[in-house]
């Protein structure tokens, strides 16, 4: 681990440096206590500084290892510690690598209260102007169809003026009407989100199909129902609490009580 230096100087130097194992061990004790195993080994990490490595006894990390940084110039007896830090070792067990929340989210996740931005590239929102509602921008003739339908053409039955009225009071007070916790949870409502598909026939104004996978997906929502999903909210700008505006300690005037 360590070359020989062509200036004998620099030899003495680092061989203090890694002589100097009591200093690293006394370093890193004031950091952690007396969680300090045996010395592993010293690293020459360039003329000046030499890292000692010890066994990590701290509970909950098996595997690491605490090191000390020391260091000293050619010709001066005295011994700087730069840095103690605690580190994973080979066998360390460590947090698997970072995922942004965009890809851990999953369906069923969303509570009351939380709040989920959809990214500005999400490939399920349009905005309003561009989408004319059809498959692949085609048009197609329906309004015949729909009516032909809606008069009985196309089913034998329908369901009656009391029927609808029945289901509507059904859905409002179910848990995806405007009384449920979800919905009083926020200000949004599903009349202005873009995954909200407005029904067709009498109950269109005040009900539709939530398309949010992460919310009430394939659910009969109320128009004044809600949630954290909506597609105009706003990721939270990573400044103070998204519930709240920062907290300006420099608008606080201390004011002694005496």
């Amino acid at each position: 681990m360590l070359e020989a230096s062509p200036n004998p100087t620099v030899d003495a130097a680092r061989a203090r440096l890694v002589d100097a194992v009591d200093l690293a061990r006394e370093a890193i004790v004031a950091e952690a206590g007396d969680h300090v195993g045996e010395h592993l080994r010293a690293v020459a990490e360039d003329e000046c500084s030499v890292t000692h490595y010890f066994v990590a006894d701290q509970p909950g990390y098996s595997g690491w290892n605490w090191c000390a940084v020391l260091a000293s110039s050619p010709g001066d007896d005295h011994i700087t510690v730069s840095e103690v830090a605690l580190l994973p070792g080979v066998d360390a067990l460590t947090a698997p690598q970072w995922v942004p929340w965009a890809e851990r989210i999953r369906p069923g996740d969303l509570s009351p209260g939380d709040t989920l931005a959809a990214t500005e590239d999400d490939v399920r929102l349009v905005p309003g102007y561009v989408s004319s509602g059809d498959w692949d921008g085609l048009r197609r003739d329906v309004d015949f169809i729909d009516a032909a339908q809606e008069i009985g053409l196309g089913r034998k039955r329908l369901m009656s003026w009391f029927g609808r009225a029945e289901a509507a009071e059904r859905w409002t007070a179910g848990d995806h009407g405007p009384y449920a916790e979800m919905a009083q949870s926020t200000r949004q409502h599903c009349a202005s989100c873009g995954f909200f598909i407005p029904l067709t026939g009498s109950l269109r104004d005040l009900f539709g199909v939530c398309a949010n996978e992460y919310s009430a997906d394939g659910r009969v929502v109320h128009i004044d129902y809600g949630c954290g999903a909506h597609s105009d909210m706003k990721a939270p700008s990573g400044e103070g609490s998204p519930a709240y505006p920062a907290y300006d300690d420099g608008a606080v005037e201390i004011v002694d009580p005496r």
